[in-house]
């Protein structure tokens, strides 16, 4: 699995390419992002945007990215009618409207997105953070796309906006602590390289004292 990393800015939610026509997450600021992008593929190549939930910060860029390249986007079935709310998308804590998205594909816990021949990812439901999170596992390389779920250093993502839960995000960190993970690649923050098992540990240990 080939995974490009790819951030318009230094304060936006982590993007992630993979194999040159998938993209988890979209960011603030869809112009930086489409040039970061074209600087790897052509964008006629990106033909799925996979959003791990319905956050402004990782959505805004999606009606642009979408103008561009035509990609679908998919999102968890429980988050579809938030991304269209001001106050669900949390569009106004940035100071803005919620962006124009109506997804393609609405996702399940256990969905399988095929990436080639042997690799997939698989869909984790992971509510708390927002009702429809999700990660996503790629089990052949031991890779975790953790949207804001858990991230490095015991990190996991806030639960005071709406539709958010500290118990249920508690438990789903728990579901990911069953998973062998040797690579995570959260949301925010640094990508974890190696015993990514033991940051989401920490995260698991952390997240039961918020409630």
């Amino acid at each position: 699995m080939k995974v490009i990393q790819c951030n318009a800015t230094t304060n936006d939610a982590n993007s992630y390419l993979i194999n040159d026509s998938i993209l988890i997450d979209t960011g603030l600021n869809g112009e930086r992002l489409a040039r970061e992008i074209e600087s790897h593929i052509d964008l006629n190549k990106l033909e799925l945007i996979i959003l791990t939930h319905c956050h402004y910060d990782h959505t805004a860029a999606v009606p642009l990215l979408v103008e561009l390249s035509g990609a679908k986007v998919g999102i968890h079935r429980a988050d579809e009618t938030m991304l269209a709310d001001d106050t669900g998308s949390v569009s106004t804590f940035f100071g803005q409207k919620a962006p124009a998205i109506e997804p393609d594909i609405l996702y399940e816990d256990g969905d399988m997105i095929k990436l080639d021949e042997i690799q997939a990812l698989q869909v984790i439901h992971t509510p708390g953070h927002t009702p429809g999170g999700i990660c996503l596992y790629e089990p052949f390389s031991k890779s975790l796309f953790s949207g804001d779920t858990v991230f490095s250093s015991g990190g996991f993502g806030r639960t005071d906006f709406e539709g958010g839960s500290a118990r249920q995000l508690t438990e789903s960190i728990e579901k990911l602590a069953e998973i062998d993970v040797e690579t995570l690649y959260p949301g925010h923050g640094p990508v974890v390289k190696s015993d990514a098992n033991r940051q989401i540990q920490l995260s698991m240990r952390a997240s039961r004292t918020i409630w």
